[in-house]
């Protein structure tokens, strides 16, 4: 073989063996934290590794058990990205001084303003509804009206829901003190207690399947647990799913009351750039179509419809408070409702 043969196969080989390094590095990953389960996230992750060739590294857990990780993990976390749920918790987060602010035109276009932190430190991916919830044939409808209006004596010892401890509960809690104010909202509190069918316990989805069972008639609750039931592959779950009526509060008012699952950026996150791509891939129409279609979630963009479960209760004025104050109003919240006597 001449030399100048074996010349240009050595450059080539540099060559080649210069660049594919660069495409590994171009490609990149990120780290996840979520306190979304593995199902309710993962198919979308693996959808942005095939559309970008960034890989994603996925560590679920409990909300608070992530948001403590990352407190004792500090400045040598390997956390991109936090996507958790509830308003409260993304600004705890911030107060913790685990996330960090950026910006993003792309989110800023599609995500509204309510549904981010107005100084960029998280943005919605999904809105859930917290609204009545009835069991058809035993409550009529048209005696309800707004959150405020469940301390009538009329629901007294009808009404099932989870506990003060439940971070839904203290967010509903504090959207009432955005509204009406903190005594009001005590007040309010209160007069709810005395209309609890039972001490709280269980979840969401306990809370309908006793109004079912007869414990209560009404029942507090997230609409996707609702969809979940619906959509259940247990008969008995669908059975009990198919007798709930669900109910828009304070329609003639601000509207229902609302909360996000959402994203940040950890504040030391050693691939910043892949984690924002990531979170607006996950705001991106294909995402939110996948939310709405499978988590029973409504979309956070006005571009994308929501599924045919939820469609079934029709469309619905959501509050138009900034969702940041829900987390600012947290403490106090919690205080309300201890004195309320809310377990």
């Amino acid at each position: 073989m001449k030399r100048s043969s074996i010349g240009r196969i050595g450059l080539a080989l540099l060559l080649l063996s210069l660049f594919a390094p660069v495409q590994l590095m171009a490609a990149g990953e990120v780290n996840v934290y979520s306190a979304r389960k593995e199902k309710l996230i993962k198919p979308l992750l693996d959808r942005f590794t095939e559309q970008t060739g960034i890989q994603v590294n996925l560590v679920t857990g409990k909300a608070d058990a992530l948001l403590k990780r990352l407190r004792s993990e500090g400045r040598n976390s390997p956390a991109d990205l936090l996507i958790t749920t509830d308003a409260g918790r993304l600004y705890r987060a911030k107060q913790a001084g685990v996330i960090a602010p950026f910006r993003s035109n792309t989110l800023e276009a599609v995500v509204p303003a309510s549904f981010r932190d107005p100084e960029g430190y998280w943005y919605g991916l999904t809105i859930r509804s917290r609204p009545i919830m009835y069991v058809k044939g035993r409550v009529d409808p048209a005696r309800l009206s707004s959150y405020e209006a469940l301390t009538d004596p009329q629901w007294k010892g009808r009404i099932c829901i989870r506990s003060s401890g439940n971070i839904y509960n203290q967010s509903l809690v504090a959207s009432l003190i955005a509204a009406d104010g903190a005594e009001a909202a005590e007040t309010w509190s209160r007069g709810l207690v005395s209309n609890f069918a039972r001490p709280p316990r269980g979840g969401d989805r306990d809370q309908i399947k006793a109004a079912v069972a007869g414990v209560c008639d009404i029942a507090i609750a997230n609409t996707y647990y609702l969809a979940g039931m619906l959509n259940s592959k247990d008969a008995e779950q669908r059975a009990i799913a198919g007798q709930i009526g669900v109910f828009w509060p304070n329609q003639r008012g601000r509207g229902g009351h609302v909360n996000v699952s959402g994203a940040a950026l950890a504040a030391s996150a050693p691939h910043r750039d892949e984690a924002i791509r990531l979170i607006e891939f996950l705001a991106g129409k294909e995402a939110q179509q996948w939310y709405a279609e499978r988590n029973g979630e409504y979309p956070v963009r006005a571009d994308v419809p929501v599924s045919d479960t939820l469609q079934q209760w029709g469309a619905f004025k959501m509050d138009p408070l900034n969702l940041a104050r829900l987390g600012e109003l947290n403490p106090q919240a919690v205080r309300i409702m201890d004195r309320a006597g809310w377990k």
